[in-house]
């Protein structure tokens, strides 16, 4: 791929400027007037040493009795929105971001970082190769959900990013502090999950306004592209989704019956674009903070089974670091990608020294990592391919040639 330059300026934000809603009830995504990046948080962490056992916490119900709650591009960009499908389709591609673990509970240095150089992704000279959304992959506040740290973990760093910003939440946004009266996944849900765009409480004054997702797992339509998100709840370790057979009480089989839902969908109207599947916590990983879930692995191995559809990527946070696996399942490859590296630190370093790619098991392998650095994923999807791309921001902002690329054949589920 040839190196994609752009001339170096000066790290901007931009400046709180409180106002009404944009008219028609449409969504608000950057601010107009750009400003330094911060260097100190407003509302510094003060809870990070109350940690307590943690407990499984209740899934909330989706807006709706829809048993796979969905969520359009088109009804994300308001009245712009089916003019802008339109020209994705046309342009004959889509260009996202992916990202887990943004926020940082030290200071934002290095949420900056990675924020600053994917809105550099916007001035792209062919509007094809501009992203259309940001898709999170949780853990957006720490190190517990609360609402007072939305604007210095979320809303600040991202004040610059002129797109919408889907998530499915972290465990840490669904942990809730022993001193506060909030439920589990209350600030996330009036964060993302509101009925129509409004000004957030806890945005300080940005512009940008809430997200209308149906609920914390849903089905995420756009052009050449499905996501289907899970919430793998608030343990440490490791990821859940279901009561597995009983074994977690709190818990019921909404979200494997979703999954089963959203795949035999996908089967049924033949659908042919890129599926992606989002958990915050991944099924395998080589960090040396957090082991794999399997679990969860086992209920969507289940469902795809019972649905008879596969995901072309598996996509998760939660390990601080990327990583990136083969799996091999009746003769289809799949990335297993874990991008938790979104600006939350320290890093999480691999367990032991690996030369890439190497074997775990005789289905799995893992082919390349990066332990030293922050960054996220861009993706590129068209009518016959899938490309995952991951972007470290050790090169600055400006540069733009990815440091690992796997590219997926949506017809045969092949990888190159």
């Amino acid at each position: 791929m040839p190196r994609r330059t752009f001339p170096r300026r000066t790290s901007q934000r931009r400046a709180p400027q409180p106002g009404p809603l944009a008219s028609g009830g449409n969504p608000v995504f950057a601010q107009p007037a750009p400003t330094p990046d911060p260097t100190s948080f407003r509302d510094p962490v003060t809870d990070q040493s109350d940690r307590e056992l943690l407990m499984i916490e209740p899934v909330p119900q989706p807006r709706g009795s829809a048993v796979e709650p969905v969520l359009t591009l088109a009804q994300v960009y308001g009245s712009q929105g089916v003019a802008k499908t339109q020209a994705i389709t046309s342009s004959g591609q889509i260009v996202l971001h992916c990202a887990g673990d943004t926020g940082s509970a030290r200071g934002p240095e290095t949420q900056n970082l990675v924020s600053d150089k994917m809105v550099a992704d916007f001035d792209e000279a062919n509007p094809a190769d501009v992203p259309s959304f940001f898709y999170h992959l949780g853990d957006v506040v720490y190190y517990f959900g609360e609402a007072a740290y939305y604007y210095d973990q979320f809303y600040e760093p991202f004040r610059d990013y002129p797109a919408p910003i889907v998530a499915i939440p972290g465990n840490h946004d669904g942990v809730v502090w022993k001193g506060d009266p909030a439920p589990s996944l209350a600030a996330f849900l009036r964060n993302f999950c509101t009925a129509s765009p409004a000004p957030s409480p806890d945005a300080g004054g940005l512009l940008r306004t809430t997200m209308t997702q149906p609920g914390v797992y849903f089905t995420f339509e756009a052009p050449f592209v499905r996501f289907l998100g899970l919430y793998s709840n608030v343990l440490e370790d490791p990821g859940v989704i279901s009561d597995q057979n009983g074994t977690y009480a709190a818990l019921d089989q909404r979200q494997v019956n979703f999954l089963i839902a959203a795949l035999q969908r996908i089967k049924h109207e033949k659908f042919t674009g890129a599926i992606i599947l989002a958990t915050h916590h991944p099924p395998f990983t080589g960090g040396s903070d957090h082991g794999g879930s399997p679990g969860m692995l086992a209920d969507i191995d289940s469902a795809c089974k019972t649905a008879g559809v596969w995901p072309h990527a598996v996509l998760s946070g939660h390990a601080h670091n990327y990583q990136r696996y083969t799996r091999t399942i009746s003769g289809m490859s799949i990335p297993f990608i874990v991008a938790g590296c979104g600006g939350h630190s320290p890093l999480a370093k691999m367990r032991g020294t690996y030369r890439t790619p190497y074997p775990i098991d005789s289905s799995l392998t893992l082919e390349s990592y990066d332990d030293t650095d922050y960054g996220y994923l861009r993706l590129i999807a068209n009518a016959k391919t899938l490309r995952i791309e991951f972007h470290p921001q050790h090169d600055g902002a400006r540069t733009k040639t990815p440091d690992d690329v796997v590219t997926v054949q949506l017809a045969t589920y092949s990888v190159s």
